[in-house]
């Protein structure tokens, strides 16, 4: 019986930080992981079209600063920031300390596991063919400057009866190796057949031996060394 983890905790503190920078006591840890995940489902939901990579989210002790990564951070922060105060607004009824929002942009949005997903998840969605548009994020990437990729799709693909699961690897992909900078993303696409979903893996190369990421430092990780 095979043992899943996944990707992302298992090279936590390595090549990947963690996505929610606070502690707690147990009375107010499930308060802070609620609100955090409030935070995420309402920015993704109203600002999907933007693109967004990930939300990271930082509690100091009268504070909750959100950091939005994405590919077009021109959406959500709007024309003379009206978009972005919005947006403040809004996570402030959600959560019981004021919020701070920061929008950074995702400089290499090709080499970036859980944009890459998204891209073909909505090409699935306008009913192109989940195998062409595979085989063009695939080149994309690699075009981009990957030194690997995978991408597996699953569910009922092409609106045939019976699920199934597809995917497709290109380039070197070790992942094993703990220093190796494997991205990963995960979506779905909901079609009229049902949700498809849809795993990107992305080696962005090796980290040099002995080195580990900062996790005290906040920001768009460091691109590893060829």
């Amino acid at each position: 019986m095979g043992q899943k983890i996944h990707p992302t905790s298992l090279r936590l503190g390595i090549t990947e930080d963690w996505r929610s920078h606070w502690f707690a006591d147990k009375k107010h840890f499930g308060d802070y992981l609620v609100e955090d995940e409030r935070i995420r489902t309402y920015t993704q939901h109203h600002y999907y079209y933007a693109g967004i990579s990930r939300i990271e989210i930082e509690r100091t002790r009268d504070q909750v600063h959100v950091s939005i990564y994405c590919a077009r951070p021109g959406l959500v922060i709007g024309r003379r920031g009206v978009e972005v105060e919005r947006l403040k607004n809004a996570l402030d009824e959600l959560v019981s300390e004021p919020v701070e929002v920061t929008v950074e942009e995702v400089r290499q949005p090709l080499l970036d596991a859980q944009l890459v997903a998204e891209e073909l998840a909505q090409q699935i969605e306008r009913r192109t063919s989940f195998r062409r548009a595979m085989r063009r994020r695939v080149e994309m990437s690699m075009g981009a400057g990957a030194e690997g990729i995978k991408i597996q799709v699953a569910g009922r693909l092409g609106g045939s009866e019976m699920s199934r699961r597809e995917k497709t690897i290109e380039g070197h992909f070790p992942l094993q190796t703990m220093r190796a900078k494997i991205d990963y993303g995960f979506t779905e696409a909901r079609t009229k057949y049902g949700h498809i979903g849809v795993k990107v893996w992305i080696n962005r190369g090796l980290l040099p031996p002995g080195h580990r990421i900062d996790t005290t430092k906040r920001g768009e990780p460091d691109a590893p060394d060829a």
